[in-house]
């Protein structure tokens, strides 16, 4: 295998960056000069040279918490948000908009990243109007840096910010946590890669070749992220997820394996290991190895909470390898914890880059002046847009390929943080914030067409990657336009299309996509997000609607169970008696469930675990079901 090892855990003193210097306001004339860095080194973060204004810290003394409920209605909000624009209107004068990007651009040199906030409509007063919120969510986002219990409805730290700087966390048992798990992730990693642990004997090959990730949500978005932005063209391990517990989508992943299921290396990643989903993909991997003659243990690797029920089930069984997940750690901002890492370090990718680049953004992500803090400028433009009610989804359109999945990721990172119907003070708000996306430029023969001149219900965040290729391998396809210039070229025009119909954008831009930048996208949203919930007096750090929506599954499947009890009974008689949906209901005790009752036959009958004696499903009241034989064991348990 051609593949190196090193580079994947190699060491990065920019893990422990140095505070940089204060920001201070210009005290110069206007420079409206941009600089745009050849490379990746360099200098803290830096605001672009700006116009000497106002610092937004003058503005009025911090309010009490206040729950935005209290404050405006959602109806109020939004009358408010579209007086104060259809006043103002957005700017479309060259010169003034020239002068608004280069006041408003954020740059962190070091990374290579920019923010530019210049198309979105707000005023320098309504900023300023914001600073009070802004203040009282940087103390928060403070306190909840020191392991305050920042998730009160669970009664939970949130500690994903001291993954990418263990001096953070609040305890020296924790830092240890993270730098051991750090630590024992890059060496199995690095044994797998390099051949010291091997698959078993009966592979035909002495290494491990394939991944198979089995995981749902935080567990599975993340790690897809990571691998479509960074994995290499020929990684030392290919990489297969199983997300979901639809069984022609397992049997596909299973079945692209082929006999490389023995030369598998199976990564079940789960909390608690009772996640429904993940439980099932696991028992389906395992009936295929059983089925080919493998000892799944030998190749199977837990991530979970300590002495949860897959922590016990692998280390009775004798898995090769098992990683903890934290309870101060949630799903969506796991993919710096073992989640996230030991799927990246086995395709070859740098975790260390990824850790130094989220680790730098959160630097930079502590100021409290919100024009020279790239998560806080997101959090005021989302306000702005949506004004402060979620009133407009939000559009991510990133201009690179290898970023396609970040829109995905994006999805739950920011509307399961968001979307919680009760605010902090108990107040029923209905917060949240759609975003859904594609690519660019893909979306421009998608929806861009409505974008432009349909339904105004949003606003787009461009993401834009300044390199286009490796050095040297970029050729003109005509003369002085590459392919790259093409995609430049649409992304810059969708911008001014959609502007000059009124349509307001974000764009995001990093030089490359390495490991570091990706690392820094990262952190730039998980602190807009808890920035931008504080500002609308949400937890961010729960998930109540996903819990319920697991608990009904539940009910759903014992119905089932009754149902398939009365059907066997009625099945075990001489003669089989057919029963109507009133009949099924009735004798399940849930005469309100017929409804429900019909779907599960109607599942039932499509997978031959039925058969519809009279009628059809579309006519639900010509229903006569019974079961194809009568289970002799079910009747008497």
């Amino acid at each position: 295998m051609a593949s190196s090892v090193s580079g994947i855990c190699s060491s990065s003193p920019s893990l422990k960056p140095k505070a940089p210097a204060a920001a201070k306001p210009s005290a110069s004339g206007r420079r409206d000069t941009v600089s745009f860095p050849s490379g990746g080194g360099g200098g803290g973060a830096k605001p672009v040279d700006r116009a000497p204004s106002l610092s937004l810290a003058a503005a009025a003394a911090p309010l009490p918490p206040r729950s935005v409920a209290r404050e405006i209605s959602a109806d109020l909000g939004k009358a408010d948000g579209a007086a104060r624009k259809e006043k103002r209107g957005l700017e479309k004068d060259s010169r003034s908009l020239w002068r608004r990007y280069v006041d408003w651009l954020y740059q962190h040199k070091e990374l290579g990243l920019f923010v530019d906030v210049s198309r979105i409509g707000f005023a320098d007063e309504f900023a300023a109007e914001m600073e009070p919120r802004f203040q009282a969510a940087f103390k928060a986002m403070e306190e909840l840096e020191k392991g305050a219990i920042a998730n009160p409805d669970e009664g939970r730290m949130v500690g994903h910010y001291w993954l990418r700087k263990s001096e953070l966390a609040p305890t020296r048992f924790l830092k240890a946590q993270i730098e051991n798990t750090l630590d024992a992730v890059c060496n199995f990693a690095a044994d797998v890669v390099g051949g010291k642990i091997k698959p078993p004997p009966t592979s035909p090959v002495d290494r491990f070749t394939q991944v198979l990730s089995v995981g749902i949500g935080g567990s599975a978005l993340g790690p897809q992220f990571v691998a479509e932005a960074l994995a290499p063209d020929n990684p030392p391990l290919k990489i297969r997820f199983i997300d979901n517990t639809d069984p022609a989508g397992i049997d596909h992943q299973i079945a692209q394996l082929g006999l490389e299921l023995a030369s598998t290396l199976v990564i079940v990643i789960s909390k608690s290991g009772g996640t429904p989903e993940t439980r099932n993909g696991l028992l389906e991997v395992q009936k295929a190895f059983r089925e080919a003659g493998l000892d799944f243990a030998k190749q199977g690797v837990a991530i979970t909470q300590e002495n949860s029920l897959l922590d016990n089930t692998a280390r009775i069984e004798g898995w090769l390898a098992r990683f903890p997940m934290f309870d101060w750690v949630g799903g969506r901002t796991s993919e710096m914890s073992a989640v996230g890492l030991l799927p990246a370090a086995l395709q070859g990718i740098d975790i260390r880059e990824m850790l130094a680049g989220a680790s730098l953004m959160d630097e930079a992500t502590r100021t409290k002046v919100v024009k020279n803090n790239p998560a806080a400028l997101l959090a005021l433009c989302w306000y702005w847009a949506s004004d402060g009610v979620g009133s407009k989804d939000m559009v991510v359109l990133p201009y690179k390929d290898s970023l396609l999945l970040f829109s995905r990721y994006l999805q739950q990172l920011v509307m399961e943080s968001l979307g919680k119907e009760f605010d902090l003070d108990g107040n029923r708000v209905h917060q949240g914030l759609t975003v859904y996306g594609n690519k660019g430029s893909t979306d421009q023969h998608a929806y861009i067409q409505q974008l432009r001149e349909g339904v105004h219900n949003f606003f787009v965040t461009f993401i834009e990657v300044l390199r286009d290729r490796p050095p040297g391998h970029d050729w003109e396809l005509e003369p002085g336009v590459t392919c790259g210039d093409y995609l430049f070229g649409m992304l810059q025009g969708t911008r001014s299309a959609l502007y000059a119909n009124d349509r307001e954008s974000i764009t995001v831009t990093v030089q490359e996509v390495t490991p570091r930048s990706v690392g820094a996208l990262i952190a730039l949203y998980e602190r807009a997000v808890g920035i931008y919930a504080s500002l609308v007096n949400i937890n961010a750090y729960h998930q109540p609607g996903v819990e319920a929506g697991k608990k009904a599954a539940a009910e759903v499947l014992a119905l089932q169970k009754r149902v398939l009890a009365v059907l066997n009974e009625a099945s075990c008689k001489e003669p089989v008696e057919p029963l109507t949906l009133e009949e099924v209901a009735e004798r399940c005790h849930a005469p309100e469930e017929i409804e429900m009752i019909h779907k599960i036959i109607a599942h039932m009958a499509a997978n031959d675990r039925a058969l519809i004696a009279e009628g059809s499903c579309g006519s639900p009241r010509s229903i006569k079901v019974f079961l194809g034989e009568c289970n002799v064991d079910e009747l008497y348990a």
